[in-house]
């Protein structure tokens, strides 16, 4: 059987099958922590990298957001490389990031609907952010162990296109599926629906991503907790997303978002990038804390990547 996530070592976490892994989720039991870095700030420490402090802090899973295949490069991963501009491109990364923090890592990938319309400005992301066959085949050969097709805010990403290139990337990518929105991207839709839900399973999505309650406008956990229910249901885990720059509240907040999403049987907690300054370091085991308990906290904080 397969060590719980929130238990396992490194080089356990290092041999995983895409499918341990999974399983390994799952027996966690609802008390996963992922956090997302933006790959092009350095840390608050400056010369080790935000998924180092991230783990410190007690994540279990780390996602990297602005993470471009075609210019793969992570600020702080390697001596002397403590800004985006003296970053040099490096086919390795995601196997040095895995040396330094011994954690699965994924990144995000955008399926853009670049002639759509939006609600607020758009923002333009570089090709290796996007969704296409050339990012999803670069992605599996760097080695990242899962991706998550979303948008950040104003990129124009529909929940159509995000089941469109699950499908799509079923075929050329090899680790775990995400897929689901935080926010509305810039789109006048549903955040969050079974309808989407439904296309997101139906093109092989492994993990269905929703906002987590108290963090969209207007979401009810009556909605997620449908959804949860509909992708459990399927054998299939969910993801809820504290991506509204509420990852820099205080911690009262994020213990109450915390505790609500996992009364709802969310299987994996995540906390956004904003703010990676000390605030948000520090939320991340405000989060950990309250929905495992400092035990399962400073386990992770303490593990050795050695092990």
């Amino acid at each position: 059987m397969v060590q719980r996530l929130i238990s396992a070592t490194s080089s356990e976490i290092k041999n995983m099958t895409k499918e341990e892994l999974f399983q390994s989720i799952k027996a966690s039991e609802g008390r996963v922590i992922l956090s997302e870095n933006v790959v092009i700030h350095p840390s608050v420490a400056g010369d080790i990298t935000c998924a180092e402090m991230s783990r410190a802090y007690g994540a279990d899973m780390i996602l990297l957001n602005a993470f471009d295949v075609n210019h793969p490069i992570v600020v702080a991963a390697y001596e002397g490389q403590y800004s985006a501009e003296t970053c040099i491109p490096n086919s390795n990364i995601i196997n040095r990031l895995k040396e330094l923090v011994g954690l699965p890592i994924g990144m995000n990938v955008e399926p853009v609907a670049e002639k759509l319309n939006l609600e607020s400005t758009r923002v333009s992301i570089a090709p290796g952010r996007k969704a296409s066959i050339e990012t999803f085949t670069k992605a599996n050969d760097l080695g990242l162990d899962f991706i998550l097709l979303t948008g950040n805010p104003g990129t124009g990403v529909t929940n159509d296109l995000i089941a469109k290139n699950v499908a799509i990337a079923k075929k050329y990518f090899d680790g775990l599926i995400i897929a689901g929105k935080m926010h509305s991207s810039g789109v006048d839709e549903p955040v969050v629906s079974i309808q989407s839900a439904e296309q997101f399973l139906l093109a092989g999505a492994d993990i269905v991503l929703v906002p987590a309650v108290g963090t969209v406008w207007g979401i009810s956990d009556s909605q997620v907790k449908e959804v949860v229910d509909l992708v459990h249901s399927k054998g299939k885990l969910v993801m809820s997303a504290i991506g509204t720059s509420q990852e820099s509240s205080q911690p009262e907040v994020i213990q109450n978002i915390g505790i609500r999403n996992k009364v709802l049987g969310i299987d994996i907690q995540h906390i956004g990038d904003a703010n990676m300054g000390l605030v948000g370091i520090e939320n991340i085991k405000e989060l950990s804390d309250a929905i495992r308990g400092k035990r399962h906290t400073v386990a992770r904080m303490a593990r050795s990547i050695n092990r």
